[in-house]
């Protein structure tokens, strides 16, 4: 069984947040009526607060699973590696649970919102302050950029797609930010 930091591949922290994304993807597949459920819908989220955490999890696509588990795994992995696996995944949930907050209030009344996006924009704003200069490159783009220029430039783009939950990834990416300023103040450790 591959291995990695001593653990076997299906117990760490970052490869069951994929799976279970993946899993919730699959199972919900042609079930529109069970995405909405589990879906984030700011006219009754007050009477199904669960949804906070469930929409992070329901993805409407298969583009939308690919994107958002390539991204949790390269911006999980590097916050894995600066704060540890406790913190990456409290960073991730409220990061999460914040977006899912910021969509309620400011998004839609009668709209639906799923994915994991506000809980990565978590991962990629603690980044963003935590390694701000470090080079990276985002498909399509050939060009080394910093990071945070990708976070923050990404985020800003992806944000004009239509149909796509802005709130949630505004939410998710000032929750790492704040997460990344507790954290270099050393106070922020799971």
């Amino acid at each position: 069984m591959y291995q990695r930091y001593g653990q076997p591949v299906w117990q760490q922290p970052l490869f069951v947040l994929i799976g279970v994304n993946i899993l919730v993807y699959i199972l919900t597949i042609g079930v529109p009526s069970l995405v909405v459920q589990l879906g984030i819908m700011p006219a009754v989220f007050l009477s199904e607060p669960w949804t906070a955490v469930t929409s992070m999890f329901v993805h409407g696509s298969p583009s939308h699973v690919i994107f958002n588990m390539l991204a949790l795994y390269f911006l999980g992995s590097f916050t894995i590696q600066l704060v540890g696996e406790r913190t990456m995944l409290a960073i991730y949930f409220i990061g999460g649970v914040v977006g899912s907050l910021f969509f309620w209030l400011l998004g839609p009344a009668n709209a639906v919102a799923v994915g994991a996006s506000g809980a990565i924009f978590a991962l990629g704003g603690t980044l963003a302050v935590l390694r701000p200069m470090t080079r990276v490159i985002v498909f399509p783009i050939p060009i080394p950029m910093p990071l945070w220029i990708a976070i923050i430039g990404g985020g800003a783009l992806i944000s004009l797609v239509p149909g796509v939950a802005w709130e949630a990834h505004l939410g998710g990416l000032l929750t790492g930010i704040g997460a990344a300023l507790i954290i270099t103040r050393g106070k922020l450790r799971f």
